[in-house]
């Protein structure tokens, strides 16, 4: 015996109705014995719902009662042969008869009872049922219509009423006997109480009926075929990533589907779970795929949680107070108070020292159970021993379920590592002593974020992604972008990290995609979508999108998103920039920017501020935290300057040179802006803060290695000029280092805590003698490094290099 049960989405359709016939006579030619078990047709029991409140409310209803009579009619057409349709007609239209008049009454009392209700909602399960029994019997002479409210008996709690098994067991098995060999067609949902008054099993009760039916006739398996392929493992509306589960035990099923997961009805597993029945979830829609087994015996899995469920809208309640404190029974009351009042309770947390207690329960709920218990503890509260009880709305529930957490060390650790670092402040939490469940209440807007967030974290075959805003599409954007999409694949297989860009701009346009731009053809999509460039609107929406591993890149050398980075760190959003100026403006501006990262749990990776893509930042960074002291720094960091000097030898002329350098683009288009050395003072600047030293740039002592009339010069024209007229000045330079056997060097130095810029004349015992093109290169001498500096040298300009900085920075977010 199998017992099948297909949900509304299986039966909204005449195509779907046709894939269930297909479904329900493979099993048959199996030669298994069936019940098909049915929930209305998809939507129906919303419209049914919706028409008795506009009944109880004076409003018209008889619109939608046509709407509804003309798409099951046409179902009708679309699937019966004509000569078996009238009979059909004929019974749906008793149906639609009875229920308009019930509609109608409602509408005259402007009254609607729960038992009322639980009538009235019927009608989606007995509509359906009966057309698809009557469509079957084409295919099999013995189908059979079954009305479950015939056979299930429950108490008179309309709306969500208790099932009295024995008795029910015992009207399934005789109707089982009456139809040996048949296959029978049942309404789900709906039973009726000892006087034959229907009552409904709770919203997804057509599950519960399934398995009520497979524990009576002691079936082999319950089968229930839906839209899904199967449990996964967080809802995949949220989470793209998310996958389906081969097998799930009865606990983690029912943990999963109580926190809110909706594939299968909570209450179905109790009378699978005492016979020991498995549960399988099928796709109606994709019956190749094998489905999740529900089961006791399931095999050993190496995932540490099977999924992560959440219920999107509940509100907390807080009562506390002196009164609570070593109250014997104080938690009996509250609780036995909820319960005979019929409110559901989800979650419980009470502090240790019982001075509050938290609990969860559904919106509608919340103002009830607040004004019971202002009742209830009536002279608590006017003693004020108890504070008045709290509501606390727009909150949501997230939950982790596996029972293999019992053996995993670390796993509450990993949930709020993840949570916080994405800026999820949680409520409320609560685990189980069994530990096959760790639950947190946060604000229901952080919801999405915070399931891809912690499926990220604890599903680590998977890849890691980061949501990426990038500011600035110049020679290093683009570059970036290139080498992104060139090694999307080695980062995969290798640094388990997907880079998502969800957003672009630059000063003319701007783009957003939560599920990211793609790489290969971002230029075409920002020039063909953009729209117009607003820095203050792109930090805004990247805020609002509120995606999880979020990561600002500011590929740009302007001081406008400056002002923003402050903002963005407490949005707990990542910053990774080439931009200079942040990191050298005011030294209160630089503590700040480090202060909110860290307070905010967030990155601020900025390697690319000195020496492009050369390690410098991060290997002073390692140097501080190991315990090491720096004692001195030397450095050439302008690229610029170095190829000059590399290149100004022999008959060569520095005015020459310099026309070189900047028809090769090493230079900015005014050359002054690079001889000047003030990009090289932000440079040191930054070192010599990260180096521990609170420095503004005026201390930095700058000389300058341009005679005045140059510095003077009106135009870059006049500034050649100049450059020209003061040749013999240089020639002496050069002259003189050469004649010493020394070369020129534009050097930066920081001896204890005094930063200076100078040119200087070193000899081949020096390690920035060797040098060439545009090299940069960096010499600590430290407390451990203090007989042989450790130098640092290589490319220290060009789009690649600086690119790849910016990149290797990215990943390293990723890896935090």
């Amino acid at each position: 015996m199998k017992v099948l049960k297909f949900g509304g989405t299986s039966v909204g359709t005449a195509q779907s109705i046709s894939a269930v016939m297909d479904i329900v006579k493979q099993e048959h030619q199996n030669g298994e014995s069936l019940v098909v078990v049915l929930s209305a047709m998809s939507g129906v029991t919303n419209l049914l719902a919706d028409m008795a409140e506009r009944a109880a409310t004076g409003n018209d209803f008889s619109k939608h009662l046509a709407a509804l009579e003309i798409r099951h009619f046409e179902i009708v057409k679309q699937l019966l042969d004509i000569q078996q349709q009238n009979p059909v007609y004929t019974r749906l239209k008793i149906y639609f008869n009875q229920l308009e008049d019930l509609l109608q009454g409602v509408f005259v009392l402007q009254e609607l009872t729960a038992k009322t209700r639980d009538l009235i909602l019927s009608y989606g399960e007995r509509c359906s049922t009966l057309l698809i029994s009557r469509m079957a019997l084409q295919y099999f002479k013995n189908a059979v219509y079954v009305d479950a409210s015939e056979v299930i008996k429950t108490d008179n709690s309309f709306g969500q009423a208790r099932v009295n098994t024995d008795l029910t067991d015992l009207l399934i098995r005789s109707l089982a006997t009456e139809n040996e060999g048949k296959v029978m067609f049942v309404t789900g949902f709906i039973a009726s109480n000892e006087t034959g008054q229907v009552t409904t099993l709770g919203r997804g009760g057509s599950d519960y009926t399934a398995a009520i039916f497979a524990s009576a006739l002691n079936a082999s398996e319950i089968q229930i075929w839906t839209d899904v392929n199967g449990m996964m493992t967080a809802d995949p509306r949220m989470v793209k990533k998310a996958f389906s589960l081969p097998e799930l035990t009865y606990t983690e099923a029912m943990e999963l589907s109580y926190f809110g997961a909706k594939v299968i009805y909570p209450p179905t597993m109790t009378p699978a779970f005492l016979k020991r029945i498995p549960i399988v979830i099928k796709n109606t829609f994709d019956t190749s795929f094998e489905g999740t087994v529900i089961r006791h015996d399931c095999r050993n899995s190496n995932l540490t949680i099977k999924g992560i469920s959440s219920i999107d809208n509940i509100s907390i309640i807080n009562l506390q107070g002196s009164g609570m404190v070593g109250k014997a029974g104080f938690s009996g009351r509250l609780f036995s108070l909820l319960a005979r009042e019929r409110i559901n309770v989800m979650l419980i947390t009470q502090s240790s020292s019982e001075h509050s207690i938290t609990f969860a329960v559904q919106p509608a709920d919340a103002e009830r159970a607040c004004k019971l218990m202002e009742q209830e503890f009536e002279l608590e509260l006017g003693a004020q021993k108890l504070d008045v009880p709290v509501i606390e709305a727009n909150l949501a529930v997230l939950a982790i379920v596996g029972e293999n957490m019992r053996q995993t060390p670390g796993m509450s650790g990993r949930l709020f590592h993840a949570l916080g670092r994405n800026g999820i402040n949680v409520r409320a939490i609560a685990q189980g002593s069994s530990e096959y469940n760790i639950s947190v209440i946060i604000s229901a807007h952080d919801l999405a974020k915070a399931v891809n967030a912690v499926h990220d974290a604890f599903f680590i075959e998977f890849n890691k992604t980061l949501n990426v805003f990038c500011l600035g599409t110049g020679n290093i954007g683009k570059t970036m972008f290139k080498q992104l999409q060139q090694h999307k694949e080695f980062l995969q297989e290798h640094n388990s990290i997907q880079v998502r860009i969800a957003g672009i701009s630059n000063t003319r346009k701007m783009r957003f995609s939560v599920d990211g731009l793609a790489l290969n053809e971002w230029e075409q999509d920002l020039d063909a979508y953009g729209e117009p460039a607003n820095l203050t609107e792109f930090v805004a929406r990247m805020k609002a999108m509120n995606l999880p591993n979020c990561v600002f890149v500011d590929n740009t050398a302007s001081p406008q998103p400056i002002a923003f980075y402050e903002e963005i760190f407490k949005s707990t959003i990542s910053i990774v920039t080439c931009n200079k100026i942040g990191n050298s403006g005011a030294y209160s501006q630089y503590e700040t920017f480090r202060d909110t990262a860290r307070k905010h749990g967030v990155d601020f990776f900025y390697e690319t501020n000195v020496g492009a893509g050369l390690p410098i930042i991060r290997t002073l960074k390692d140097l501080m935290v190991s315990g090491d002291r720096v004692q001195r720094i030397e450095a050439i960091l302008s690229g610029t300057i170095s190829f000059i000097f590399n290149n100004f030898k022999g008959d060569a002329s520095f005015h020459d040179v310099v026309k070189t350098a900047q028809d090769k683009g090493y230079t900015e288009p005014d050359p002054r802006d690079d001889l000047s050395g003030k990009d090289f003072m932000r440079k040191m600047l930054i070192l010599a803060r990260d180096a521990g030293y609170q420095m503004e740039a005026e201390d930095v002592q700058i000389e300058s290695m341009l005679p005045q009339a140059c510095l003077d010069a009106q135009s870059v024209p006049e500034f050649y000029a100049a450059l020209k007229a003061n040749d013999a000045h240089f020639n002496q330079l050069k002259q003189q280092a050469e004649s010493s056997g020394k070369v020129l060097r534009y050097v930066g130095k920081l001896d204890n805590g005094q930063a200076s810029i100078t040119l200087e004349m070193v000899g081949e015992e020096h390690p920035f003698y060797s040098m060439s093109g545009a090299d940069n290169v960096i010499a600590f001498t430290t407390d451990r490094y203090k007989e042989r500096p450790m130098v640092v040298k290589g490319p220290g300009a060009g789009a690649e290099v600086t690119a790849a900085g910016v990149f290797a920075d990215l990943i390293n977010v990723g890896a935090n």
